[in-house]
């Protein structure tokens, strides 16, 4: 017997989440309906699916009701296509048959490759990791010349989920899931669609390439990050959304920005700000702030601080869903973040004091990167200041207060930015050695 597509198929990435496996292991379905309704699985496509009323599917996901029927959990375990081991039952008829019309990648089962990549990416950036990224980025590339898929809901879901950020998850665990769900739209690209369904499809590819693209830089793999970048530019475009266009381009503007080459940031945050237009938008005001610190960076005083005022500017005028606290919005602590390290390049340690204290203000405190990042723009402040000292110790506190996956990639190199301003007279003196160790170790 052929099972078709469940419309209320969980999320792959919630068959690898802990409390999602402890809940079905424990069959405690108020913690499985809640957590399929979190990922944008509403209660009457639940109930739908799994033969149950919407009322008490609500009911148990909020713990008013319960659900210990057999027939009951194998209808539930069948509606949401979860497979029948992790409820401690027999496998389920419709396992045997889980392809949906679409073919395997490379001959493997999609389960098997998906277990793949979360594990090639979480063991490090490596040369198999690496491939395996390269190789998913690429079959997807591959993929936009044919037609597109059909139900994109779940992913869409997941792409808002994302968008929130870290939340104090290790980056390394976040790219591993942002690649499978990414992986998760190639099987879908074969069947004929409508135009707008194809515009759904890309702008989802576009969010997931890139925010694999913002990870890797975090991490410090800046051409993977690149490829990553230009990967999600093709279907930004494709999509019709201009400002997620621009977004894609000012976002990979700032890998080498955060890396060592300004001039080509510079020139790749001015053509998003050519994507974006004048008119107010998140993107224009990212692409705004990154073209003002390359600018700095690389020496253009006059032209750092135009981008600057037209950043402010253009922050202003941005509505409420523009302001967004997500890796797409920009709120005023995103632009307090960048307004910090353009002040502190340009030696205007005042106003980048004033930014850094806002910017602490509105961060959550599990926004460990970026709070990270303040805290060795103050330092770098003290420095220019003329207490190194002072500068040091900051930079050494805040440093080894990271957690260890942290210690790689932007933070890691915003820190040796600091080091290497210090004259080598300096060399010696005990708060610096101890920040050279730091960084050393």
């Amino acid at each position: 017997m052929s099972f078709p597509l469940s419309p209320a198929e969980v999320p792959r990435r919630l068959l690898s989440d802990p409390v999602f496996i402890r809940a079905l292991k424990g069959r405690d379905l108020s913690v499985v309906f809640a957590m399929a309704r979190d990922s944008g699985i509403s209660f009457n496509r639940m109930a739908e699916a799994c033969g149950i009323k919407a009322e008490r599917v609500s009911k148990v996901a909020r713990g008013e009701a319960r659900v210990s029927s057999l027939d009951a959990i194998e209808r539930i375990t069948d509606g949401l296509r979860i497979p029948g081991a992790l409820l401690g039952l027999a496998a389920r008829p419709w396992e045997q048959d889980q392809t949906h019309g679409t073919e395997p990648h490379h001959g493997e089962d999609p389960m098997k490759r998906r277990q793949m990549l979360r594990s090639a990416v979480a063991a490090g950036l490596t040369g198999t990791a690496l491939a395996a990224l390269t190789d998913t980025r690429q079959s997807f590339d591959h993929a936009l010349a044919a037609d597109t898929p059909a139900e994109l809901s779940d992913l869409e879901a997941a792409a808002e989920s994302y968008g929130y950020g870290y939340h104090g998850q290790d980056p390394a665990k976040v790219l591993a899931d942002l690649v499978v769900d990414f992986d998760g739209l190639r099987p879908l690209l074969n069947t004929p669609q409508p135009v707008a369904v194809r515009a759904r499809l890309c702008r989802t590819g576009a969010q997931l390439a890139g925010m694999a693209g913002i990870v890797l830089h975090d991490l410090g793999a800046r051409r993977e990050s690149r490829s990553w970048f230009g990967t999600a530019a093709r279907p930004a475009e494709e999509s019709g959304d201009r400002q997620l266009h621009a977004w894609t381009a000012a976002r990979e503007a700032m890998v080498p920005l955060n890396y060592g080459a300004p001039k080509a940031a510079a020139a790749q945050a001015e053509h998003a700000r050519h994507i974006a237009g004048r008119a107010p938008s998140a993107a224009a005001a990212l692409a705004a702030a990154v073209a003002a610190r390359a600018h700095a960076l690389c020496g253009h005083v006059e032209q750092a601080r135009l981008a600057l005022a037209d950043s402010e500017r253009l922050m202003e005028r941005l509505d409420g869903g523009q302001r967004a606290d997500t890796w797409f919005g920009y709120p005023e602590q995103k632009h307090r973040v960048h307004m910090s390290h353009a002040l502190t390049v340009l030696g205007e340690t005042g106003r980048a004091r004033e930014s850094q204290q806002r910017a602490m203000e509105l961060s959550a405190p599990t926004s460990t990167m970026t709070r990270t990042l303040l805290s060795l723009d103050a330092a770098t402040c003290a420095h220019r200041d003329g207490d190194t000292e002072q500068g040091c110790r900051q930079a050494t506190a805040a440093f080894t207060a990271l957690p260890p996956a942290y210690r790689t990639g932007l933070t890691r190199t915003r820190a040796m930015d600091l080091y290497r301003r210090i004259p080598a007279a300096s060399h010696r003196e005990p708060a610096v050695l101890a920040f050279k160790e730091a960084l050393a170790a």
